[in-house]
Order: structure tokens, then sequence, then C-alpha cells
């Protein structure tokens, strides 16, 4: 049998498609139940006697995971290997900031970089609202875009971001990443849904996640939509690591394990009160510490 080191580029749940380092893709299968491939490993594969499929052996030693917590609070890995992160908000359906601060919280305990789209700005009624929050992240240095798909304004700033990079591209359903990246990519390679007019919330579209070669260098992953997210955290105590400007802040704290909430010479909420910080983004480090104490709890239902 022939072994050669592949990619995971596409996921349908036991089943995978691989690209080579030749080019050459091929379907593939799991050999076992405990090995569990995302989009981005780097996997051995081999080669099956009389058959066009290939079957998985073993996932190469990760660089970084995007993760979050299931229901039982154990760990659910999304894509593997990555060096960018995008998170799109829209107007329609509306921003949840809160998601978006957890994806980016995800991003910083990665060590990758990232940035924020804010997408269908010809929709958006709320545009005082929409500046202030992007300026927010422009402030603490997130790459922040502003676009429509739908016209096509903005759409070649996100393709910037992402020349050379291995990206994934996360937000709610229905916000546009497909719509996003068939711009970039010149086709309608990505399925796109209108929003749901009874419940106005998007409707999945990215049923599998999807490595996609970008015509300008780099790969995206386009993930199915999300209603919610927040990244699987050790511990509560690691909730600050993910909010960049609280780090900061942190280290003029009087106690070096200050959880900046309720301590005496807390320079995280002195920056709060002082406007340095956002209150909105102060408020998303609280709720992610709740969260994460819930889950290791087993309070969250």
């Amino acid at each position: 049998m022939n072994n050669e080191t592949a990619t995971v580029i596409a996921t349908y749940s036991r089943r995978m498609r691989l690209r080579f380092a030749s080019g050459i893709e091929v379907d593939a299968r799991i050999k076992g139940k405990r090995t569990k491939p995302v989009c981005g490993d780097r996997v051995i594969a081999e080669s099956i006697a009389n058959e066009s499929d290939w079957l998985i052996t073993e996932i190469a030693e990760r660089e970084n995971e995007l993760t979050r917590p299931n229901m039982r609070g154990q760990v659910e890995v999304l894509a593997a290997n990555l060096d960018y992160l995008v998170v799109v908000a829209a107007a329609e359906p509306k921003a949840d900031w809160y998601i978006v601060d957890r994806y980016l919280c995800a991003a910083e305990l990665m060590g990758i970089a990232a940035a924020v789209v804010f997408n269908k700005i010809d929709l958006d009624t709320n545009e005082s609202s929409t500046a202030e929050e992007l300026a927010s992240y422009a402030r603490i240095g997130y790459d922040v875009v502003r676009c429509s798909a739908k016209e096509g304004f903005g759409t070649a700033d996100v393709g910037h971001l992402l020349k050379d990079r291995c990206a994934i591209i996360v937000g709610q359903s229905g916000v546009g990443k497909s719509s996003i990246i068939n711009h970039l990519v010149g086709d309608a390679t990505q399925r796109t849904s209108a929003i749901s007019d009874k419940t106005g919330e998007g409707r999945h579209t990215t049923v599998n996640s999807v490595m996609i070669p970008l015509p300008g260098g780099g790969t995206v992953i386009d993930s199915p939509g999300v209603r919610d997210y927040a990244p699987a955290l050790e511990s509560s105590t690691v909730a600050a690591r993910g909010f960049r400007e609280i780090t900061a802040a942190a280290q003029h704290c009087r106690f070096s394990n200050c959880r900046h909430l309720r301590e005496p010479g807390c320079a995280v909420k002195a920056g709060v009160e002082d406007a340095t910080i956002s209150t909105r983004r102060y408020e998303s480090y609280k709720r992610i510490v709740n969260l994460t104490e819930q889950l290791s709890d087993g309070r969250y239902t």
C-alpha cells in the first residue's frame, strides 16, 4: 500500500476530501472511531487496493485548533492549523457582537491574527452603532472591513487580508460568509440562502466545512453558520488572555492573580470606568468567564 501526507480540505461526517502536495484530490475514509480529522488537518493516508478511496490512518500534530465545548462540556475541534480568522457580522441577521468577541477570543488563544468583517452595509439601519463597534475593534488592532457581498463593495479588501493565508471564515448563519467567498473565487462555489422570513435567523447553507483555494494565493475554510459560539477554555482564568486590551491592562493590576471582576486595585475595571476599555467588550469577558464556570460545574443547560 502507498502512504502519503495530505491535507483535509472537506469533511462529510466520517468521510473526507483530501488534497495531496501534488494538487491531486481524493475521497477518503477514516480508520477507527477515535481518529477525528477536521478541515485543515495534515494526515497520513494510504491507498486501498482496488478502490478509489484512501484510508486516513493518522493525524499529524496540530499547530493549533479552533474549538468549542459541546453540551457535555467536552471539547469539539472545528478546524486546525490556521493562521487567520475572519468573523463576519451583518445588518441581517442583526449583528451579535458577543459572538464576534467569542471568536476573537478563540483567535487570541490560538495565537493567530483576526479580522472583523461587517457585511450587508446596504441594509444597515444602525450605522452609528455599527461604526462605534467597528471602531472599537480597530482601536485594539483588529483588521476591520465593511462590505456588501450583494453589491460587490469591499469584498476585494477581504481578499487582500486573506492573501497567502490559511484562514477560516466564521459567523452567524445568514451573514453572507459564502457570498463573500463567491466574490473572492469568482463563481458560486458555495451555496447561498436567503434569511428565513419566519424567524429572522439565517438558514444553514454550509453543511460541511470546506477549504477553498483563493485565486490570489492562500486558502479559506468556509464553516457552517452558528446560532451561538464559545471557545472551549481550560478554565475561566484563561478568558482574559482572549481579550488583548484586558491582557494589556492586567499588567497594572494590584494582584497578579486578579480576575478583573470584584478585586480592588483592578486596572481593567479602571479602564472600563475611564472608557479606555469598551464596556460592552468587558461584558463579553464576564459572560465568557461565567459560561466557562457553568460548563466546568455542569450547570450549563
